[in-house]
């Protein structure tokens, strides 16, 4: 068995748990261990790191640990690298990439550390064939992985390749593209599941609605890449392609209920080009509208989840020569008048790197969750709109 650890963005660790969990349940051998910030460790077999890979749509990367060490030294580090036996998994005519990420560590300098794994890793091959494997910085066949905290270096190989949230059928992006396996995350954080109703008035280039609508079409977010276990020294793909063909699409909706707009004509276009090449092959209605401007688009109460604009993307929403203060409050004041008067019964979300948004929309919050976006710290506001209208009118006394 071997040991993996799955990061993901900070914040998306108990998701990728549950994730990891469900996934868990496809196998005989896999198990979810403990979480930690920045990821979730599990072990299993080499099949469960092709199984996480093609299925997780949280995690960002599958790493399989190597070997542990504590250390005093960058010595140390280059003694446990050296004693690996990477010929077994890969050659020297593969190139290679080596990042390291420290918590804590008493090292003086990460980019010395870095340069000891990788010479680590070419000594070993010279040492047995006189040969060794180049550097890749873009592109590599093989990514290894150090991860330092104050007392212990542990070294991974990535199984995955590039990273997991390049799901492979993005070809076009706004300005601010959310990342795949966050706007995953948050879709699991809102409790959507598929048949619910969903709605993104800000769409953008689409990728909530991407990767709701593949959920609901049974779409793996792997199927349509390949991965760094491809590319390992004995290789099987037989059972890597009885594992994907084993997959069985869910029935085709027989009515939409994942709906998107943007007021951006190009974004809207966008979008329905990123859902034709995630292979959506269902109707998801698009409008091109102010979001201030929008409707409910089922009578049923469903999750509104959007990634609403910020700093200078707000100036494509309104009159950009407003001052950007005045024209965030201009706007937000009026999607809270469309959410309360147009929305009573849903539940909305929005994921913002605008902490002082609830202010703005005049609307208290039930509940707010802090993630990260790469670097930038956000949350996830939940608003859940009541239905006060209706209510009161249920507490009227009934005519006899």
């Amino acid at each position: 068995m071997a040991s993996y650890f799955c990061p993901c963005p900070r914040g998306m660790e108990a998701a990728l748990a549950e994730e990891l969990g469900e996934i868990a349940q496809l196998s005989t051998t896999m198990k979810v261990h403990n979480q930690v910030p920045g990821g979730v460790h599990c072990s299993g077999d080499l099949l469960d790191s092709y199984r996480i890979n093609l299925h997780s749509r949280i995690a960002s990367r599958v790493l399989m640990r190597m070997a542990v060490t504590g250390y005093q030294n960058e010595n140390d580090i280059y003694d446990l690298v050296l004693a690996q036996q990477w010929e077994d998994w890969f050659t020297y005519d593969h190139t290679i990439r080596v990042d390291v990420t420290a918590v804590k560590s008493p090292l003086k300098s990460l980019e010395f550390t870095t340069l000891k794994i990788k010479d680590a890793i070419c000594d070993r091959f010279r040492d047995q064939f006189d040969k060794r494997p180049s550097v890749n910085t873009k592109e590599p066949d093989m990514r290894i992985v150090g991860f330092l905290d104050a007392r212990q270096f542990i070294i991974y190989l990535d199984t995955s390749g590039e990273a997991l949230f390049k799901r492979g059928w993005r070809e076009e992006t706004g300005d601010a593209p959310l990342r795949e396996n966050l706007a995953a995350g948050l879709l699991r954080v809102s409790g959507w599941k598929p048949g619910m109703p969903l709605f993104d008035p800000m769409c953008g280039s689409g990728t909530i609605l991407c990767e709701a609508a593949q959920m609901v079409q049974g779409i793996p977010p792997g199927a349509r890449r390949r991965f760094a276990f491809e590319a390992f020294n004995d290789f099987d793909p037989a059972p890597w392609n009885e594992m994907k063909n084993s997959i069985k699409a869910n029935p085709l909706p027989e009515s939409p209920t994942i709906f998107g707009s943007d007021i951006s004509g190009d974004m809207v276009a966008m979008t329905r080009h990123n859902l034709k090449c995630a292979g959506i092959m269902f109707e998801v209605p698009l409008k091109q509208i102010e979001a201030q401007e929008v409707k409910a688009p089922t009578e049923q109460p469903g999750i509104l989840l959007t990634n609403p604009p910020y700093g200078e993307r707000i100036g494509v929403r309104g009159d950009s020569t407003l001052p950007e203060d005045e024209l965030a409050s201009s706007f937000y004041s009026a999607l809270s008048t469309t959410l309360k008067q147009r929305f009573a019964g849903w539940t909305v979300f929005l994921f913002t790197a605008d902490l002082g948004l609830p202010k703005l929309l005049r609307l208290k919050e039930s509940r707010k969750t802090p993630f990260f976006n790469g670097a930038l710290e956000c949350r996830l506001f939940r608003f859940d709109m009541v239905a006060g209208f209706n209510r009161r009118e249920a507490a009227k006394p009934k005519e006899v």
